[in-house]
């Protein structure tokens, strides 16, 4: 079976400066390979044939390391911004994706199963599938909880808070993709308003193994670690 992938690496990863001022973000190393990188591997062993990478900061630098992905064994073609068009606008540049087909950020190490997520999108006839995961953080200050009048009703120091998040993985379908508008600034969040609005929801799939987002110092320092300790929770080819 044939899978598509588009992974959006068109990012500037302010939030990893001073790192990302020589490296566009999807290059930044994770062991011995860039963050893209690993991710192509993954989805490769996982079936998928052809990749699109949406690029539009520091395009040629990907493009010179990746170039047509004969390296890996699988299709790479690029689709480049000429402005900025947020997480999903770009999908609308792309002219041949076929009716469902994954999307994703260049910057997330995950042990998930995309082709799995996939196939289970399809199954399921959604208009737009996203891959979520539990995140625990702590709270650094005092929570106080007070009444209408001022009143102090109850205090917890430093609690700890969990969030289910999207783990910006998405399995998408031209349903979706119809409702992108051409040419302008179009997020993911964007998106998630517009199909409720229309009554034809995401639907949420809950995954339990691994994740991290690269794209904040302290996670990315984890990820490393995480990487260099268990390389064959993520990269088992």
């Amino acid at each position: 079976m044939s899978r598509r992938a588009v992974i959006l690496a068109g990012g500037r990863g302010m939030r990893l400066r001073p790192y990302t001022v020589v490296l566009p973000k999807p290059l930044m190393p994770i062991g011995d390979f860039p963050i893209l990188e690993v991710i192509v591997r993954q989805l490769k062993a996982c079936g998928f044939d052809h990749i699109t990478l949406a690029v539009n900061h520091q395009a040629e630098l990907i493009a010179a390391f990746f170039g047509d992905g004969a390296k890996w064994g699988l299709k790479i073609d690029y689709s480049r911004e000429d402005m900025p068009l947020g997480t999903m606008g770009p999908l609308r540049l792309i002219q041949d994706l076929p009716e469902n087909f994954l999307v994703m950020n260049g910057d997330t190490l995950t042990d998930l199963d995309y082709a799995a997520f996939l196939d289970d999108h399809v199954a399921s006839n959604s208009i737009f599938t996203i891959s979520s995961f539990v995140r625990t953080h702590q709270v650094d200050y005092g929570v106080l909880e007070k009444s209408t009048n001022g009143h102090l009703t109850g205090f917890q120091e430093k609690p700890t808070m969990s969030h289910e998040v999207s783990m910006g993985v998405y399995a998408v379908s031209q349903a979706a993709v119809s409702v992108i508008p051409l040419d302008r600034l179009y997020g993911f969040d964007n998106l998630m308003l517009d199909l409720l609005s229309r009554k034809t929801p995401a639907q949420v799939r809950a995954h339990d193994g691994y994740w991290l987002d690269i794209g904040r110092p302290g996670d990315y320092a984890q990820a490393i670690d995480d990487f260099e300790k268990s390389p064959a929770l993520f990269l088992n080819e």
